[in-house]
Order: C-alpha cells, then sequence, then structure tokens
C-alpha cells in the first residue's frame, strides 16, 4: 500500500452537517459514496443536503462521472463500510463512543482500509487505543464547515499511525483539491480551532469590557485582518508588512510593540451575563434572517473568493 493507491470509495458515519458536506464533496469529486447514521431520517436529511449543495459544486466544476446517483445509504454500519477504501467517520465528540466505534470498524475492515475521524478535538493516540488489529490507518482528519467549500483538513496522526497512513490520506485529500497541513505533534483542538479560539478569546473580552460591540468586532475581523488572511496567512503578510526587509525587519519594528499588547490581553470567563451580551448582539446583527439564509450569504461569498484564489 503507497501514497498512490487509490480511493474511489468511501464510507461515511454520521450524515450530520460535516458527515453531509463531506459526502457532497466526494460525490463531486466522482467518488462512490456509501452513508450510514443512526437517526431516525437521517438517509432524507442526508439526500435533500446534498441536493441543495449540488448547484454549487457544478458551479465550481464537476469530476467525470461525478453524480448524486453514486450515493448509498445503509441503516447498518456493518454494511456500509464494506468494500470502503476509506472510513469518513463524524460522530460524537465523546471519546467512548469514538472508542467503541473504531474497535469495532478494526474487526469489520481489511488492513488496508483507511479510517480517518472528523474530530475537532479529541487525539486520534487516545481513540486507537481501541484498535487492536491495526491502529496504523487512523488518523485525523479535520475539516472545516463546510467541507464541500473550505479547503482546509488538519491531518494528525495518534501515536501508532503509520508515516504511509499519512501520506496516503495526504495524496488523497490533496487529490480533491483540498489543502492539508500535517501537525508534526498532537494537541488538543489540533491547530486551527487554536488559533481562532485565541481570537474568540479576545474578543470575547473586548465585547466584555465595552470596548466595542458585538457587531463591530465582528466587521473589525471581517473587513480588516480576515479578508487578508483569506489570501495570506499571517505570517506571510507580516513579511509583506516589513517592507523590503522582509520579516526580518518586521521583527525589529515590531517585536516591542506585539509582546507589550500579549502582556495586556484578556482572559474572559462566559458568565450568562457575558453570554447574553453576546448573544443579543449576535441577533441583532442577524436581523431575523435565518440561519439558512445566512448560510447561502456564507457560501456565495466562499465560492466568490475560491474562484478567485483558483484563478490567481
Amino acid at each position: 500500500m503507497t501514497a498512490n493507491t487509490p480511493i474511489r470509495k468511501v464510507a461515511i458515519i454520521g450524515t450530520g452537517v460535516i458527515g453531509a458536506s463531506w459526502a457532497s464533496l466526494f460525490l463531486a469529486k466522482g467518488l462512490d459514496v456509501v452513508a450510514t447514521d443512526v437517526a431516525p431520517g437521517a438517509e432524507a436529511r442526508l439526500r435533500t443536503f446534498v441536493d441543495q449543495c449540488w448547484p454549487a459544486l457544478q458551479e465550481l466544476g464537476l469530476a467525470p462521472g461525478a453524480t448524486r446517483e453514486r450515493l448509498r445509504f445503509e441503516p447498518k454500519l456493518e454494511d456500509a463500510v464494506v468494500g470502503a477504501d476509506l472510513v469518513q467517520e463524524n460522530g460524537p465528540e465523546r471519546i467512548d463512543f469514538k472508542r467503541e466505534l473504531y474497535g469495532k470498524l478494526d474487526k469489520l475492515l481489511p488492513a488496508s482500509t483507511l479510517i480517518a475521524s472528523s474530530s475537532s478535538g479529541l487525539t486520534m493516540s487516545e481513540i486507537q487505543k481501541a484498535c487492536a488489529d491495526h491502529p496504523e490507518r487512523c488518523f485525523i482528519g479535520h475539516p472545516f464547515n463546510p467541507p464541500h467549500l473550505i479547503p482546509l483538513v488538519e491531518l494528525v496522526g495518534g501515536a501508532q499511525t503509520s508515516a504511509e497512513t499519512l501520506d496516503r490520506a495526504a495524496a488523497f485529500y490533496d487529490g480533491l483539491g483540498k489543502r492539508t497541513v500535517r501537525l508534526k505533534k498532537e494537541v488538543p483542538g489540533h491547530v486551527a480551532n487554536r488559533l481562532a479560539a485565541a481570537l474568540l478569546r479576545e474578543v470575547m473580552y473586548l465585547v466584555n469590557e465595552d470596548v466595542i460591540s458585538v457587531g463591530d468586532a465582528d466587521a473589525a475581523v471581517s473587513y480588516g485582518p480576515g479578508l487578508r488572511w483569506g489570501v495570506l496567512g499571517p505570517l506571510r503578510l507580516y513579511h509583506l508588512g516589513g517592507g523590503a526587509g522582509g520579516i526580518d525587519h518586521w521583527f525589529d519594528q515590531f517585536t516591542g510593540p506585539i509582546t507589550a499588547w500579549w502582556s495586556v490581553l484578556g482572559n474572559p470567563q462566559i458568565t450568562p451575563d457575558l453570554r447574553a451580551k453576546v448573544t443579543a448582539g449576535v441577533m441583532d446583527e442577524a436581523a431575523s434572517r435565518s440561519i439558512e439564509s445566512l448560510e447561502q450569504q456564507r457560501d456565495r461569498e466562499l465560492m466568490g473568493l475560491l474562484k478567485v484564489r483558483a484563478a490567481a
């Protein structure tokens, strides 16, 4: 088994928002997808979700042979994973649930089948302890919502994950047009969510201290650094901020101010009052628009950015 071994059939376990979005992406890339979920009405919700995503995926470009007809739903886990080259698991963020599931999958699947978890914070070292036979083929393949649009996938191996597994996973996701990043070691929450959490902590602090309103805090991010971050990461942007001298000149000029700001960053507690304040501010921003309407706006603007980046 090598990084070039093709993955043509994917099993999706759990068809909530993340699982359904993964299924839509895999179908758009011309793969066979078998999904399973024990929740009542899961199949109908999944097919509705795929149908709603399909126009956007068509606009971005379908792979040869891509069709929604390649989606199959199997109520039983044992039936869903038969013949799968990769399993993308999207179950609840509970270590007991994950371990029980991975113990079953380890017995059901041949050694060549990769098992990926979409977990946003649990570590694979803890999950794969339940795999007595082939823990080396298990890894974290953490996407960002919605996976059918956002390119980033964080790849994180556990203590028993093989380098070959991560190489094969990277080849698979990159081949779908995703942008993989590989963590060198496990940390709770992986990397991108930790970066987001650091920003959110300071937003909560500034709102709590009445420095800024909820709406203006969102605007400060989305109309300022957020626009630049959609093009280049913060470190490359600071390289540009250093002018002709680049990142070295940036360090010379800004190490003092930046570290001084670090020393006064906030560490707020989510009290009932702060929660109520943020909730009220968000609802004012939403201005009675439905979640569905806001999701549609998000996806339209994301597609615009993706097209610009693809052209560049």
